[in-house]
């Protein structure tokens, strides 16, 4: 069936554009001059998507993208400003609207726009929001607690939009994981999702990575290279750690969100993109802001819409959810049985604050792997800090304290189990004997170190 595209504008010039435009495209059109029209024609036409102007003679755009919002909310609505109007462009997304697109249009934008929208209204044929089904993706957010489950729920909502979203959690609370879950679940999944971690980048190398270069542009460019943003280009760009962009660079990056287009260093010409934009910071941007570290106009450019990561001790059972997870994940991937908890160390697990969050989580339980002495980790094992006098495994007990020392270091503990197995002739369970830990343990380890090509 052919998708239909109404057009709402009070100017029967821009309207004739725009739906020759649509037409072109293979697409069936509607048009209306006034709220009052568009809102008959979206209850007659049935749009898979609805383009409205935002100064109308009987109201505005945000009258339109509210009505859709509360009574189709399954139909995109993207927004058409004045040129420089990015404010009113904002608060359309704030509002609900998909994207925006400026006066006097740029074609090819409003193609690009149109062809996402509609990847999004075809996945969408009921009011019902569709969540895809990903079994066997690695970036399903595991977790059923009250906090996980609201996220859940606002992602899949901020999957149907274009809005910028800005992410802001404590470190290793996953906000890389919930912006490729928005990614996967928006009409731009079948387009790459390209991470950045902002304060990674050498500042004198910033331009260039993130708009791409010309050969011969500067010392060292012996060859083209496109950017982030035109790698980007279709499907989701997420800066990571925004905060510790340099000023000048934030004035740059302003400018490509406003004009979505970039310009490679030593080049001429803008070269569109259409890439969404999600960012995130451990920092609390607003301060930065108020200490001149951030400018004020990209803040609100990024911060369209704030999505807060909960932190993992604010998450009750998710914590063992999460845990049995990992384990498998460890089993999984040293090809090794799936280490069990100990009730104590559950109880020591759930009672932890985790300052770390998951990341920690998943550190811990990968060093209490390699530690445990029987079928189960106890507490011991696991080393939280709080824990009293840290207990030593006992594992470690029976050996030497020259090999301790040398355990210490990871390379000097590699050479120890090589030549433990070497003159055991690869009898493992003699080697590990004599090295002074458990087969179970001396298993991981030749997993770990790649040593399991037994001659």
């Amino acid at each position: 069936m052919t998708q239909r595209v109404l057009v709402i504008d009070d100017e029967p010039d821009i309207r004739e554009l725009l739906e020759l435009t649509l037409l072109r495209m293979g697409l069936d059109t509607a048009t209306a001059g006034t709220v009052k029209e568009g809102l008959l024609e979206i209850q007659k036409f049935k749009p898979d998507l609805c383009l409205t102007d935002m100064k109308l003679p009987d109201g505005t755009g945000f009258d339109i993208v509210r009505y859709i919002q509360r009574e189709v909310p399954h139909i995109p609505v993207a927004v058409i400003t004045a040129f420089g109007s990015m404010e009113a462009a904002v608060e359309a997304l704030k509002a609900g609207a998909y994207d925006f697109v400026s006066k006097p249009v740029d074609l090819t934008k409003l193609r690009d726009l149109v062809h996402t929208a509609l990847k999004l209204s075809e996945n969408n044929d009921s009011p019902a929001p569709v969540v895809k089904s990903k079994p066997e993706s690695t970036t399903a957010i595991i977790g059923n607690s009250a906090p996980i489950e609201l996220l859940k729920r606002t992602i899949d909502k901020l999957a149907r939009s274009q809005a910028p979203v800005f992410i802001h959690g404590e470190s290793g609370t996953g906000k890389e994981l919930v912006a490729k879950q928005i990614h996967e679940l928006s009409p731009r999944s079948s387009s790459a999702f390209v991470p950045v971690n902002c304060g990674a980048i050498p500042e004198s190398l910033m331009e260039s990575e993130f708009f791409g270069h010309k050969k011969g542009s500067f010392t060292g460019a012996i060859e083209d290279k496109i950017g982030l943003f035109q790698a980007a280009n279709h499907g989701t760009l997420f800066l990571d750690e925004v905060a510790d962009l340099p000023l000048s660079m934030q004035v740059k990056l302003l400018r490509v969100i406003q004009e979505k287009a970039v310009k490679a260093v030593g080049g001429v010409e803008e070269i569109p993109t259409d890439c969404r934009i999600l960012s995130a910071t451990h920092k609390n941007l607003e301060e930065e802001v108020e200490k001149g570290n951030f400018r004020q106009d990209l803040f609100y450019r990024l911060n369209v819409i704030k999505l807060d990561v909960p932190p993992l001790n604010a998450r009750g059972d998710d914590i063992m959810l999460l845990a049995e997870f990992f384990l498998l994940q460890i089993a999984d991937r040293w090809d090794l049985p799936k280490a069990q908890l100990s009730q104590r160390s559950i109880n020591a697990l759930t009672n932890y604050s985790f300052p770390g969050n998951v990341r920690e989580l998943e550190n811990i339980l990968e060093r209490a792997c390699t530690l445990a002495d029987g079928e189960f980790i106890e507490p011991e094992d696991l080393q939280l800090p709080i824990a009293k006098p840290v207990i030593k495994s006992q594992t470690f007990n029976a050996i030497e304290p020259e090999q301790k020392q040398s355990f210490a270091n990871p390379q000097n503990e590699r050479e120890e189990i090589l030549q433990a197995l070497d003159q055991t002739r690869w009898n493992r369970t003699a080697a590990a004997k004599s090295l002074g830990m458990t087969f179970r343990q001396l298993r991981y380890r030749i997993k770990k170190y790649e040593l399991d090509q037994a001659p």
